[in-house]
């Protein structure tokens, strides 16, 4: 008698522990994450860069922030000041005044609050946009016309806010120093010109180079975030909400991280 052979077919094996499956899905956001900088970086230097787009993005992200920097500033200014003077007045360090405030701004408080604003703000509605171009299936419709969506969508935006949270930051270093001098002539009577000396002359050239760098890292963080989130959504209106609220949260806490990294090697510097 002739046996027959019987074939199982084999199982695949699927990890059953939870955290062993929470860490192949960290892995491959890490994964999708780097080929999408990579992927920005690589059509960044391309020879068909979408020079218009990126003014355009440049216009609006500049456009939409400034209103909101603007009263910003100046708050951070008058309250940074109303809170500090009574503990200089019983020190007697009034004089100490303006350069405190004008180094607390340039160096920390300007660009971290610019760009935690921004990323509610910028970041937010990057991701919504092209969430919704990726629900409507805009960008399945560039790629299909042999329009590469990085270099016309992702580059200019990326590059938009990696120029303009900077100069943003430093308006707002601006106002902050104005509105200091207003709440400096609250309580007390001090000339404009006065001030300024006395608020720039404890101000190094050192103090600048540190806030202006670590603004451009908060812009690019900003940028890279609010296009992964959106350009990465899902399918249905709900995935846009998602992508914008994703964003937000993303990048602001990415921009405490990067501060914390700058203060750390200013510091060692």
């Amino acid at each position: 008698m002739m046996k027959t052979l019987s074939i199982t077919p084999k199982k695949t094996i699927r990890p059953s522990d939870p955290d062993l499956s929470s860490k192949m899905e960290l892995f491959n956001d890490v994964g999708d994450v780097t080929l999408f900088i990579v992927k920005v970086i690589k059509n960044t230097f391309s020879k068909e860069f979408e020079f218009n787009e990126f003014l355009k993005q440049c216009f609006i992200v500049g456009n939409k922030s400034l209103g909101l920097i603007s009263v910003t500033g100046i708050v951070i200014g008058l309250v940074l000041t109303i809170q500090s003077r009574p503990v200089l007045v019983n020190f007697g360090a009034v004089n100490m005044l303006p350069g405190m405030v004008a180094i607390s701004i340039i160096r920390e408080m300007g660009p971290v609050i610019t760009a935690l604003i921004c990323a509610g703000k910028v970041g937010s509605g990057i991701g919504a946009e092209l969430g919704s171009m990726r629900v409507t299936e805009q960008i399945d419709a560039m790629e299909v016309s042999s329009t590469n969506p990085v270099r016309f969508l992702i580059v200019p935006r990326v590059l938009a806010t990696t120029l303009m949270i900077p100069l943003l930051a430093l308006y707002a270093d601006i106002l902050g120093v104005l509105g200091s001098w207003v709440a400096s002539n609250i309580k007390g009577d001090i000339s404009f010109i006065l001030f300024i000396s006395q608020a720039f002359g404890d101000v190094d050239f050192m103090d600048f180079i540190p806030a202006v760098i670590k603004s451009f890292f908060f812009g690019a963080v900003i940028g890279l975030v609010g296009c992964y989130k959106g350009f990465y959504a899902g399918n249905g209106t709900e995935s846009v909400g998602k992508a914008a609220n994703s964003s937000v949260v993303t990048a602001s806490l990415l921009v405490i991280i990067v501060d914390l990294i700058a203060v750390q090697i200013t510091d060692l510097l």
